[in-house]
């Protein structure tokens, strides 16, 4: 309890420094400490600048013959920049990133050494595999991995160090990583979206998916965040009552950002412009002390390398200013919980947006084939796309407070209905009349306007269509963006592939190319009905209803994840080449682990909470009250006494019967992770603890969180709910 004080003292009673600005315009050091095409062309021979550049455009092989020119230009402007070390950084399968950071100083004889970086050094390295997650991909003993440069996203410097974005595969040769299968869809996307976007315009040659993160954050003071041990060892409170005021009065949110949260944002803002990642907003989210950031779309490989790169920037920047970040989905009960919106299209090389209806019938036919292309994908693999943003954080999350439900499905608007509606209705099995055609292609050609103007936003659905991309609202706040971007662009070029070869089918038989087209998107459309959902993803009328139309409800990361490993979901990555059989399976596993994982730590936690921190302060209360009633007893006369003490005695037995339920169950929960821990079957482990330890968590933080309302302030041990969100 004195340790709680302390921490309310401190929290409101040190000076906090403020935002560090560099300059007053952006412009004059955005990139600065990013290997730009700019400072390419600086340091680089024309000749080698001119073949990097077309190799990272076309997504070619680089020459081995320019890599050692590329290094020394790396090392020189690094070093200019002042810095020292250089490392291979890269995202492995355990969420985090990656480095490894070797001086570039090299002894050439005894008291003379060099600056030494050559393209050996720049291509390949190989850092220990065997403590990396790998899902029985490598047994522990087998220690060699290998990292290999991506060129497509920019080195950078950080902290004195060259960091070099690479992949991350095993002796092997499969992926221990979120970037490796990434590239593959996007080049697969390339390839078959090209096809397609042929059939309407000869000038569109390269297609590349784009992607807008939003990021969704709490900030709890440091102190208090060091007088929680939940939050220090799960990054969310595992108990803690609802306070009278949390959110309900809708005030914070887009509010005015608190001083203090507006230095910490600003300065983290400077860093991440000096590297290149164009954070463009900041404000307050919807829960206390939540906010929010978003940059401008980037290609996805970068984009996720910069959500990847700023979740670091944040958490060194947060600390600088006394903050900690939880990036954790829930990390309070009651209140929103956080998401990482991901908003995804796809771009050509002629600067077209494909997710943008175009003002001309030929353009919006364009866009309408991959917007009911990728209705019908994830029509198909509703499933995976859950399994894809399953985590133990998000379970919290899904379908409370604003965040979608479990239920995947997709919102397009009443308008984009109705077009879709027209193209059903009079696309029928014979072939169009001239006048019908001409209708159908003035009807599209209104969308543009419609779009702007009259297409709502749903905030209860997992995937909804924005204007000019689809917003996939289910990815949680921690999560790298990796597994949903892979799942999106894989099922999408899939589908592709087949409205092609059912297009060229039709065509070899007869049928005019516009007509074919129409003929395919109706079928599609009356396939895909069931995923389109206009109303209100919350209510338990949508669940009856996505239960009758043969929608997943997957509440659980165990029962999602099993979509991974389905005949399904093999057949898509196999074909495709994405993933190995023994790949998809060592994600299974790696995933399941780290739920099994998490709760083991969260229950551990927990049971420590219980028994250290919580029984004995309610335990010193209830002393407190007994020694209360005693006097009662000594100085009020029998007749008054009852009276006197019957609030006392109500509360002495009520904190007796919530400490006795603690107990019993804080021991049943032991008993239960101990038989989870002896299951050496991973998916029956995650059960375990899915089905039989998380109820018992639950459990006993009802109890507790009945005993914070029951035991005087000042004798709670732990950082109230009203002290963590409204501190600032």
């Amino acid at each position: 309890m004195t340790h709680r004080i302390n921490a309310l003292q401190s929290a409101v009673s040190r000076p906090y420094p403020e935002a560090v600005i560099v300059s007053s315009k952006v412009s004059e050091y955005f990139g600065t400490n990013v290997f730009s095409r700019l400072v390419m062309r600086e340091y680089l021979p024309e000749d080698v600048f001119r073949q990097l550049t077309e190799a990272i455009d076309k997504s070619g092989q680089i020459d081995p013959r320019i890599a050692d020119q590329v290094a020394s230009a790396m090392k020189a402007w690094a070093i200019s920049k002042g810095a020292s070390h250089y490392t291979h950084w890269f995202l492995p399968l355990n969420g985090a990133t990656a480095e490894k950071h070797d001086a570039f100083f090299s002894p050439i004889e005894p008291n003379l050494t060099i600056e030494q970086f050559d393209g050996t050094q720049l291509v390949q390295q190989e850092p220990d595999a065997s403590s990396f997650p790998s899902g029985g991909l490598r047994n522990t003993f087998e220690a060699r991995g290998y990292s290999a440069w991506d060129p497509s996203s920019p080195a950078f410097i950080m902290d004195g160090t060259l960091c070099v974005p690479t992949i991350f595969i095993a002796y092997t040769g499969e992926a221990l990583d979120f970037k490796t299968p990434l590239l593959k869809t996007m080049a697969l996307i390339d390839e078959v979206a090209v096809d397609v976007c042929q059939l309407f315009d000869r000038n569109i040659t390269k297609v590349y998916p784009t992607l807008g993160w939003e990021q969704e954050y709490f900030l709890v003071d440091e102190s208090l965040y060091f007088a929680r041990p939940d939050l220090v060892m799960t990054g969310r409170t595992l108990t803690g009552h609802i306070p009278a005021r949390g959110q309900q009065l809708e005030d914070h949110y887009f509010g005015a950002i608190p001083h203090r949260v507006s230095a910490f944002m600003k300065e983290f803002e400077v860093e991440a412009w000096k590297l290149g990642i164009p954070v463009k907003t900041r404000h307050n989210e919807v829960a206390p002390n939540q906010f929010e950031l978003a940059p401008v779309y980037e290609e996805v490989n970068i984009a996720i390398d910069h959500n990847q790169l700023i979740m670091v920037i944040m958490d060194k920047i947060a600390r600088k200013h006394r903050f900690r970040v939880l990036f954790h989905e829930k990390p309070f009960e009651g209140v929103n919980g956080s998401g990482k919106h991901n908003n995804w299209s796809l771009a050509t090389n002629t600067g077209k947006n494909l997710l943008s209806p175009g003002h001309t019938p030929k353009t919006n036919l364009l866009f309408l084939t991959f917007f009911i292309n990728i209705i019908k994908a994830v029509n198909e693999h509703a499933a995976l796309l859950r399994g894809a943003i399953a985590s133990a954080g998000n379970d919290h999350r899904l379908g409370a407070n604003e965040a979608p439900p479990a239920i995947i499905s997709m919102f397009i608007g009443s308008q984009l209905t109705r077009v879709l509606g027209e193209i059903e209705k009079k696309v029928k099995d014979r072939k169009m009349t001239p006048d019908e055609k001409t209708e159908l292609k003035l009807n599209i050609g209104k969308i543009p306007r419609i779009i702007i103007d009259n297409t709502d936003r749903n905030r209860t659905s997992p995937m909804a269509f924005t204007g000019n991309k689809f917003e996939f609202r289910a990815v949680g706040s921690a999560a790298n963006c990796g597994p949903s971007m892979i799942v999106l662009n894989t099922i999408l070029a899939d589908q592709l592939k087949q409205f092609k070869a059912e297009v060229d089918r039709s065509m070899e038989k007869g049928v005019e190319k516009d007509e074919a087209i129409f003929r395919v998107l109706r079928k599609y459309i009356r396939e895909s009905k069931n995923i389109l959902f206009e109303g209100n993803g919350y209510s338990q009328e949508w669940v009856e209803e996505a239960a009758r139309r043969g929608l997943p409800n997957l509440k659980s990361t165990p029962e999602a994840l099993e979509s991974y490993i389905s005949k399904t979901t093999l057949e898509l990555f196999g074909k495709n080449n994405i993933f190995t059989e023994k790949e998809l399976h060592a994600r299974y596993e790696i995933r399941l682990e780290n739920y099994a994982k998490v709760l083991q730590i969260e229950s551990r936690v927990l049971a420590d909470l219980s028994g250290n921190h919580i029984i004995p302060a309610a335990i010193r209360y209830q002393n407190v009250l007994i020694e209360n009633v005693k006097g009662l007893k000594d100085v009020l006369p029998e007749s008054l006494f009852k009276e006197h003490s019957e609030l006392q005695l109500h509360s002495i037995l009520k904190i007796s019967d919530h400490i006795t339920q603690i107990r019993s169950m804080v021991s049943q929960m032991i008993s239960e992770r101990k038989k989870a821990n002896q299951t050496e079957d991973m998916p029956a482990c995650a059960r375990a603890y899915c089905k039989q330890v998380k109820p018992l968590m639950e459990e006993i933080r009802y109890h507790i969180d009945k005993l914070e309302i029951l035991v005087e302030d000042q004798l709670w041990p732990l950082p109230k709910y009203r002290e963590l969100l409204f501190i600032k």
